[in-house]
């Protein structure tokens, strides 16, 4: 089929019944489409089903009218669907305190042409990374955050985040709890970085934790932000080996990397529409 014909993909979630592909399929085929890419699971625990299809197809219909109908069809067989156009853009904020090294390295994947959005807002509660974000050409805000101004100080981020129209927010190493009545107002996917492979060594300082309890490895995970602090659905995990030896500067050196590394493949996999979640769990696609 020709390349350049509209392309979509579908994300599908709901209890498991017989023929589920099949009728996937089938809709595609009769709507002159051709799947490009498919991938399915099924959780034997709960009897869900889980399925990734990405397809092109022809005709003079439009890629968003072909959306809603997909949506519709996912409705009519008991599936909650999620449609996403490819070359879409989403526009993200990043939240970031001090730490520079995960927002360099995501602004430098993106201008690199790695991640299909548009980095459209930085901001902070501190002002260090002011000359960096603006270096790079990105709106920065800077919204101070104490225990006193916290409310106010939400509330001026989502008046901002809704000025440019943002869909993602990611959380940097943004050392701030967001409360749950900000992620319930804003209603959209928060993705944080934390530096400890969670469960292990939730909150604050966690390599400190870390060297305290004397392990073996530190990790990292990215997740989707909940009110509950660090417990949100986790996409990706990544460890590496230390030693008695290893100092706390030690661990939060290696670490740095690991945080990179563990971040950007989340990003990249939201961004790719690959990421199902289901009861505090996610499912990816990879």
């Amino acid at each position: 089929m020709n390349p350049n014909f509209p392309r979509l993909i579908a994300l599908l979630s709901g209890p498991d019944q017989k023929g589920l592909v099949a009728k996937v399929a089938s809709w595609i085929y009769e709507r002159e489409g051709n799947i490009i890419h498919a991938d399915q699971h099924r959780d034997q625990e709960e009897g869900v089903f889980f399925q990734r299809v990405e397809w092109s197809f022809k005709g003079n219909r439009s890629a968003e009218v072909e959306a809603a109908a997909f949506r519709d069809f996912g409705d009519s067989i008991g599936m909650r669907t999620k449609v996403a156009i490819p070359g879409t853009k989403p526009k993200i904020a990043l939240f970031v305190s001090k730490a520079n090294h995960c927002f360099h390295d995501l602004v430098l994947r993106w201008k690199a042409g790695d991640f299909p959005c548009d980095i459209s807002l930085v901001i902070s509660n501190h002002e260090t990374l002011k000359s960096s974000a603006e270096w790079y050409g990105i709106p920065f805000e800077h919204v101070p955050v104490t225990k006193e101004s916290k409310s106010e100080a939400e509330s001026r981020q989502l008046s901002l985040m809704r000025s440019y129209d943002i869909d993602l927010v990611i959380m940097a190493r943004y050392m701030q709890v967001l409360s749950a009545i900000f992620l319930d107002t804003w209603g959209k996917p928060v993705i944080n970085i934390h530096h400890s492979f969670l469960p292990a060594f939730a909150g604050a300082k966690p390599y400190h934790q870390a060297h305290k309890k004397g392990v073996k490895l530190i990790g990292a995970t990215a997740h989707y932000a909940t009110a509950e602090l660090d417990q949100g659905p986790i996409i990706y995990q990544a460890v590496t080996q230390i030693t008695h030896r290893n100092s706390v500067q030690d661990l939060i050196r290696k670490g740095r990397d690991l945080e990179k590394m563990t971040l950007a493949q989340a990003v990249s996999w939201h961004l790719e529409n690959r990421i199902l979640v289901y009861e505090n769990k996610t499912v990816v696609f990879d």
